[in-house]
């Protein structure tokens, strides 16, 4: 009776350590059985001449409780979630991307220069005095044109008359306007001048009667300065123009018609 027991028994455990050794692969096989993935493929222990026993699981292809952040999983080189799919395609459509992007951001955003284009004389306001002075208010007309793909500030404009290699008069125009991308915007600046000390032989010439038409050269100076990110850029020019100093004249649509001006009498 007791034989038959203690028989009983080591055969019930001898079937209880079977099944737990054999549990855990007919576990992980009967899953396996839904995916043919190699990634899902159970734990196989091969027994050889140089194999060693997995030392964290004992060969039974579990780890233990407790112990899972602790143990690293190595994954066979060959193994397929290690080579994502059209890696190379989505690296070139992203290098293709920001090749894109740099040069509509170039195109778009690298400076190009203003164009200044001086109209010419617009109108001439004349006056004198007792001290046989000639004073010319000088008004010109300019076009600016923005190439750039953002706005421009037109910050100043500078310019100086300059009569028989003398300069006879100045102006600066300050904060004066912004032009739209690829727009142009057409300026007036009025420069004063005068004609005096050692040139004041000119008045007897502006003053006199037996002539309609007192032209006079003069040479204009002109600088633009536009901003535009920070950054300040100087278009300069230089003409010579006809300017009556015998009476007013003004310019319309290019026809320059003079005006009667009442001469200090002899």
């Amino acid at each position: 009776m007791g034989k038959s027991f203690s028989h009983l028994t080591k055969q019930t455990g001898h079937d209880e350590g079977q099944d737990s050794l054999t549990s855990p692969l007919e576990d992980s096989q009967t899953e396996d059985g839904k995916g043919g993935d190699v990634s899902q493929f159970p734990y196989v222990e091969f027994t050889g001449r140089d194999s060693v026993t997995c030392p964290t699981c004992q060969g039974t292809g579990r780890i233990p409780r407790g112990q899972e952040n602790q143990l690293v999983a190595l994954i066979p080189y060959s193994d397929q979630r290690l080579r994502p799919r059209r890696t190379k395609l989505y690296v070139t459509a992203s290098v293709v991307v920001c090749l894109l992007l740099s040069s509509l951001a170039v195109f778009f955003l690298f400076p190009r220069s203003i164009d200044v284009s001086y109209v010419g004389v617009k109108s001439v306001f004349v006056s004198y005095d007792q001290d046989k002075r000639v004073y010319l208010n000088i008004t010109n007309t300019l076009n600016i044109t923005n190439n750039n793909y953002y706005s421009v500030e037109v910050a100043n404009i500078t310019a100086q008359v300059q009569f028989a290699k003398t300069v006879i008069g100045k102006s600066r125009i300050s904060n004066i306007t912004a032009i739209s991308p690829l727009d142009m915007k057409q300026i007036d600046y009025m420069v004063p001048t005068i004609i005096a000390d050692e040139m004041s032989y000119m008045y007897d010439y502006c003053t006199l009667q037996s002539i309609k038409v007192h032209n006079i050269v003069v040479m204009m100076q002109v600088t633009v300065t536009a901003t535009y990110f920070g950054h300040a850029e100087q278009v300069s020019q230089e003409m010579y123009q006809y300017v009556d100093c015998g009476g007013n004249t003004t310019s319309i649509r290019g026809i320059i018609k003079p005006f009667s001006l009442p001469h200090p009498a002899e």
